[in-house]
């Protein structure tokens, strides 16, 4: 398969391509900023990675974004610029759960020789929050075992699972504080990398799971959020031009 993934659901964006010649699979990277920057770089830095690999948006079999939960503006950006360049090319898009993409990282970092293990996947959420879900690996395919949901770190419970994510330090000496502690399970580091979706991706495509462009959407758990009347606009303004800056990539 060709695949092209991106993640811009937390302070870093993560963009990865694949290519497959007679069954041997290249992979290309990037990572840079996100937040508020990955509107600006993500498709120039996408179109670069293309060309690297000598593939065009239509050679493509999927395109693949990390729909959140995450950060409001970064899954906005991700999914206007999938839609955006998957509409144009023709591809379908492959909506991949950032918590999926943070516990296959881990799991590739640190305990690929297990045969099985369960990870919770854990994010910043901010506000004092964290976005939680527990995967089951059984050593081919990921299972949703608790699915995605937004908590203070003292309410973290783990069934002895790994711990995977970027809250360790932020919430350290926190997590799972008011159900006896979380602190002697075994921790990872991770972040939902463009390279671990393209990983679970060929499953997804198989299970049936990519749609068309029009159908593709992010993932919210925080459904709402005070903010300003200017934060609402900056928002909405990169989503547009993201949308708008695809469509160009696109037609050239």
């Amino acid at each position: 398969m060709n695949l092209l993934a991106f993640d811009t659901s937390t302070e870093v964006m993560s963009i990865a391509v694949s290519r497959t010649v007679d069954g041997a699979v290249s992979v290309w990277e990037h990572t840079g900023a996100g937040g508020s920057q990955a509107s600006a770089h993500l498709i120039g830095q996408v179109m670069a990675l293309l060309q690297q690999a000598d593939l065009s948006l239509k050679d493509l079999d999927a395109i693949c974004f990390g729909a959140g939960p995450g950060s409001f503006t970064g899954l906005r950006t991700a999914c206007s610029v999938a839609q955006g360049l998957a509409y144009g090319a023709g591809v379908p898009v492959l909506a991949v759960d950032s918590l999926l993409a943070v516990a296959e990282e881990a799991r590739f970092q640190a305990l690929v020789d297990q045969p099985a293990c369960r990870i919770t996947a854990l994010l910043d959420a901010r506000m004092d929050e964290m976005y939680a879900a527990t995967w089951g690996w059984d050593g081919a395919l990921w299972t949703e075992l608790a699915e995605s949901a937004l908590l203070r770190p003292e309410a973290l419970q783990t069934q002895g699972d790994v711990l995977a994510g970027n809250v360790f330090g932020v919430y350290a000496g926190r997590l799972g504080t008011e159900h006896g502690g979380a602190q002697s399970t075994a921790q990872v580091i991770a972040l939902p990398t463009a390279a671990a979706m393209l990983r679970v991706a060929p499953h997804m495509l198989a299970a049936g799971l990519a749609v068309d462009a029009a159908l593709a959407l992010p993932r919210y758990i925080r459904d709402k959020v005070a903010k300003t009347t200017a934060e609402r606009d900056h928002e909405k303004a990169s989503a547009r031009e993201a949308a708008q800056a695809a469509a160009v990539a696109v037609s050239i």
